[in-house]
């Protein structure tokens, strides 16, 4: 299919159409990004209403990963600086899910550095979600990298129920990004955790030297898995990565990107990510235009938004916190 009029494509998608690979894609990057961000906030009204999706992190092992993921701080082949550390003691996790839940975010989620969770950090894991699903009411998050199946039965049974798992960009352009794992790799991991009951969480980086077509083909890519929440993220070069020197991306660029990944999955949560602080109004642009969540507090290794200022800025723009996230696409993430 070509697409020839935003306005049309827009009707067509809220009549039910869903765009395919093959589909040509070229208008989204010709036409002006108003008229795009108008359809993509038509598509996020009509699909999401004004509820504004809030997950927060925390580092639950830092550093010394063996993996060769180009971009990240906690590579051990990178010499960033950043603070490394064994599993964090349960209660230190436990403090840390208890605050956000009070202060207003949806979704808990422990990461984990490495290519797996495994042995005694696993086991930790596990003991602290049984504790956060028994004492608190947030909904609870994992990113342990490429588990197993059994591994994603013992966490469903702790009470986790999404999975946070980027392909983090397209098939083609991944081996340029990581040699140490594959695409395949991640697919496989996601497919096991839908199997298993799981909201999956999966998106990926922009700016990392992808084209706009690896763009859009991750975004395909993602629709065609049935993702329900895609964060997208904005490289922040860290120093010492080996993509300390891209340029980091416009404003513009990230809201177009946004926009299209709005109109590729109209009924998913697309979520805001590291890169926020290059975006107009830090956001607030993006979620009045195709943007129905985002990671609030600290990201893993770069600086984020405050809870505090998040629902602040949430009051402002009329929006609200939801307890869910987008529901006419039978989006369940959060649903516990």
């Amino acid at each position: 299919m070509k697409i020839t009029n935003i306005r049309v494509l827009t009707d067509n998608i809220l009549a039910g159409l869903r765009l395919q690979r093959g589909d040509d894609f070229s208008l989204f990057l010709t036409a002006p990004l108003p008229e795009l961000q108008e359809g993509a906030a038509r598509l996020q009204r009509h699909f999401c209403g004004n509820h504004i999706d809030f997950c927060t992190i925390i580092n639950g092992r830092s550093g010394r990963c063996g993996e060769n993921c180009r971009y990240c701080a906690q590579a051990s082949c990178h010499h960033t600086g950043i603070d490394e550390y064994d599993f964090l003691p349960k209660e230190e996790i436990i403090r840390n899910a208890r605050a956000n839940q009070e202060a207003g975010a949806n979704r808990f989620a422990i990461v984990t550095s490495g290519r797996a969770l495994a042995g005694k950090d696993f086991e930790q894991a596990l003991e602290a979600y049984k504790e956060m699903r028994d004492t608190l009411s947030i909904d609870l998050c994992a990113s342990h990298g490429l588990l197993t199946r059994e591994q994603f039965k013992r966490l469903r049974s702790a009470g986790v129920t999404s999975y946070h798992h980027n392909i983090e960009t397209s098939r083609r352009f991944f081996p340029q990004i990581c040699t140490s794992h594959t695409y395949d790799d991640r697919i496989r991991t996601i497919r096991i955790a839908q199997k298993e009951g799981f909201c999956v969480c999966s998106g990926g980086i922009i700016g990392m030297g992808e084209t706009w077509e690896d763009r859009i083909d991750m975004a395909v890519s993602l629709h065609e898995l049935g993702i329900e929440s895609i964060p997208v993220n904005a490289l922040m070069p860290i120093p010492g990565t080996g993509l300390q020197n891209r340029p980091q991306l416009s404003g513009d660029e990230i809201l177009r990107t946004i926009a299209i990944f709005r109109f590729i999955n109209p009924t998913a949560n697309i979520r805001l990510a590291a890169g926020r602080k290059l975006l107009p109004e830090n956001g607030a642009t993006a979620l009045k235009a195709g943007a129905s969540a985002s990671i609030t507090g600290n990201m893993l290794t770069t600086s984020g938004t405050t809870i505090k200022e998040d629902m602040e800025m949430l009051k402002k723009l009329g929006l609200t916190n939801a307890e869910e996230g987008c529901t006419a696409g039978m989006n369940t993430c959060g649903s516990r």
